[in-house]
């Protein structure tokens, strides 16, 4: 018979990585969710994990059954949720998020969020500079990239997000189309700003078993990623940002995808609160919804 708790520590782990992160997630021991693994995995007669001494990663039955245990989990909390009321989750959630996919993201399902749960009410702060959470006032940060303060709690809202290199249709017709990443050395790009140093070196997963860095140039740069978004979108150069950014503009047309065959930096979107203690019940609904909407995407 299949257990609730069974279920969250398979889908915490195939989140995470690792029983071990799953297992602070959940606030139990790394005993207790190997426990719960191995007990799944023998009412489903499957093997979810693939071991190893460094790695653990979802087998193809497990990446088939990890859907339909997000979905479980989901039917489970709606009917608690139904039998509560909604009332349960409310309060102020004082949140912080880059400007691009803060404004043209994150806002609409936030108020879609709010939509749902009337009682909760947001502070909302846009940065893109990185989260000083003890500096901001606010107590949740959505952020993209790995964390550099391990103090602070990291809840992945996808971890599944490169970087794209992106040029309207009327750039590409103007000025051609990329054969190689060498070619961006001739091409306008359209650079970002934090702090003031500017990210002219633009990062690419390894070529050939060796790292892929180009140095660009071009008659723009902004502190503002949203900005940079739309003088892509406007032609006037070549953009490299997070896919998650650009996916209304890549359904439009407006923007399209160029070399599409060299995969970009990893940049997993990430709920980050500076204590576990912050972790509530509104929050950890909040994070699922979230992933419910990349998802959807």
């Amino acid at each position: 018979m299949l257990r609730f708790d069974d279920l969250s520590v398979f889908v915490s782990t195939a989140d995470h990585g690792s029983l071990s992160a799953a297992a602070r997630i959940l606030d139990i021991s790394p005993a207790m969710a190997s426990a719960a693994l191995k007990r799944l995995e023998g009412e489903l007669k499957l093997r979810l994990f693939a071991r190893t001494t460094r790695s653990l990663r979802l087998t193809d039955e497990g990446e088939h059954y990890l859907r339909h245990a997000r979905e479980a989990l989901r039917l489970l909390k709606e009917g608690h949720e139904t039998l509560i009321g909604k009332d349960a989750f409310s309060g102020t959630l004082k949140i912080s998020f880059p400007s691009d996919v803060g404004r043209n993201v994150i806002l609409p399902w936030l108020d879609k969020f709010q939509a749902q749960y009337p009682g909760v009410s947001y502070q909302i702060n846009v940065s893109d500079r990185r989260a000083d959470m003890t500096r901001l006032p606010v107590d949740l940060a959505i952020r993209y990239g790995k964390l550099e303060d391990s103090s602070l709690v990291a809840m992945p809202i996808t971890a599944d997000n490169r970087r794209v290199l992106v040029a309207s249709p009327e750039y590409v017709r103007q000025h051609g189309r990329l054969n190689t990443l060498d070619d961006l050395r001739r091409h306008n790009c359209l650079r970002f700003a934090l702090e003031d140093m500017i990210y002219d070196r633009w990062a690419f997963a390894p070529q050939n078993g060796e790292a892929s860095v180009v140095q660009v140039s071009g008659n723009r740069w902004t502190n503002d990623s949203d900005l940079v978004r739309r003088w892509a979108v406007a032609g006037l150069g070549i953009a490299y940002k997070s896919r998650l950014d650009m996916t209304a503009d890549l359904k439009a047309g407006r923007l399209q995808v160029l070399l599409p065959e060299i995969a970009g930096e990893e940049v997993p979107l990430q709920l980050v609160c500076q204590h576990r203690s912050q972790v509530t019940p509104i929050v950890i609904q909040l994070r699922d919804f979230l992933r419910a909407q990349v998802e959807q995407m």
